[in-house]
């Protein structure tokens, strides 16, 4: 894991982040349970006017904050037309106006179709880019789904790399019949190609998806969870000792690569979500956007916005998000922060009898009110949140 970073290394404390979701995509992946949807045919038009609407919306209740960032996500951003992406940046810049090193990261599916319109988004304005490879495999690709093969998706992350200042590329393993070696040789091959950013996510059947039916019908067997913690603690080995360790449980990064987007999320800091199904947090409101992209488009028509739902969050419940958020993170949570954007006492936010028996077993540290999840509790994240978490 990464040092304790102080936040204005990347996200200034005054700056805010945006995020936009294009819901579109050529097919549906079969692991895959984000808002995104297949459609015959899309009316840019009506979607540049309806998200330039969203945004303006948005930014009428949190002008006076410049964005640190700007996240196209999806669905698959890439398919969207450079001319659109340029409006939406433009536009942003005019409601906000922009931190000197703003990050601005579009998801793109790494094929040939997408890729030669990686120079026209760059020129647009787009800084990063995080390329949708998911495996260095043909036969895994296949199986997840994936349109493109390995060699094209190497095509694509090879103009990236020459097109974009910053680059990551997600891998998903533990897929059945992986094994050990397997993953070694996939990994190795991986940050042999120099990239700054890569996002290692573990295989999870999600409910709703078709990798979930197979399951259920018995045709699909996911790999043992021992099994996925030997593959997880390889990971972290090889990363760290190739210099780009983890700083958050599935993100691994070079010195002064991590996305500065995320780390919006994780610190939990103030982002505006617009486009179907973005969720927001602005000044302790939680915003939806109706999910729907035709449900959508049809709230900007009625109302001049998206929003399905805008409430405010309790303390308990900010204190809560912002645990299990920063957790997430190398760097951990800085309770006397967490304290003071909630009104919680410090002494509320955390069992402190639970910290001592795990900080005790090296998996959690605490050091004043630096909270951190040590690297060797990652691996049981999911069972050390609700012991560590009071609210």
């Amino acid at each position: 894991m990464v040092p304790d970073t102080p936040a204005s290394t990347f996200v200034p404390t005054d700056a805010q982040a945006l995020y936009i979701h294009w819901p579109f995509c050529v097919s549906k992946c079969p692991y895959c349970d984000f808002n995104s949807h297949v459609r015959d045919s899309v009316d840019v038009d009506a979607w540049q006017a309806a998200l330039l609407a969203d945004m303006a919306h948005e930014a009428a209740l949190t002008g006076g904050r410049p964005l640190s960032s700007i996240f196209f996500g999806g669905g698959t951003p890439s398919l969207m037309p450079p001319a659109l992406v340029e409006r939406l940046i433009d536009a942003a810049q005019r409601h906000w106006g922009f931190t000197p090193d703003i990050e601005i990261t579009l998801e793109a599916n790494p094929n040939s179709v997408e890729a030669a319109r990686f120079a026209d988004l760059a020129a647009a304005g787009i800084n990063r880019t995080s390329l949708g490879l998911q495996a260095l495999e043909d036969r895994a690709l296949h199986f997840l789904g994936r349109a493109h093969d390995v060699a094209e998706g190497l095509a694509a992350l090879d103009t990236a790399q020459s097109v974009f200042d910053r680059v990551s590329f997600d891998l998903i393993y533990a897929r059945p019949d992986q094994g050990e070696a397997d993953w070694q040789a996939e990994l190795a091959r991986a940050l042999s190609f120099g990239t700054g950013h890569l996002s290692l996510y573990q295989l999870t059947i999600e409910p709703g998806t078709r990798f979930a039916t197979l399951v259920a019908q018995g045709k699909l067997t996911p790999a043992d969870p021992d099994h996925g913690a030997t593959l997880y603690e390889l990971t972290q080995a090889m990363t760290g000792a190739a210099g780009i360790p983890a700083y958050e449980i599935s993100n691994h990064a070079r010195p002064g690569q991590e996305s500065r987007h995320n780390l919006t999320y994780w610190r939990y800091g103030d982002y505006a979500g617009i486009g179907p199904g973005a969720h927001g947090r602005r000044g302790g409101m939680a915003t939806l956007r109706h999910k729907k992209p035709e449900n959508w488009m049809g709230a900007v028509d009625r109302n001049g916005h998206g929003i399905q739902s805008e409430e405010p969050l309790a303390g308990d419940d900010r204190a809560r998000e912002a645990l299990l958020m920063g957790l997430r993170l190398g760097e951990g949570v800085d309770l006397a922060r967490i304290a003071a954007l909630s009104g919680i006492g410090v002494d509320r936010l955390i069992d402190e009898r639970a910290v001592e028996q795990l900080t005790g077993l090296g998996l959690v540290r605490l050091e004043g009110h630096r909270l951190q999840v040590a690297p060797a509790g990652m691996l049981l994240l999911d069972a050390i949140l609700p012991e560590v978490v009071a609210i």
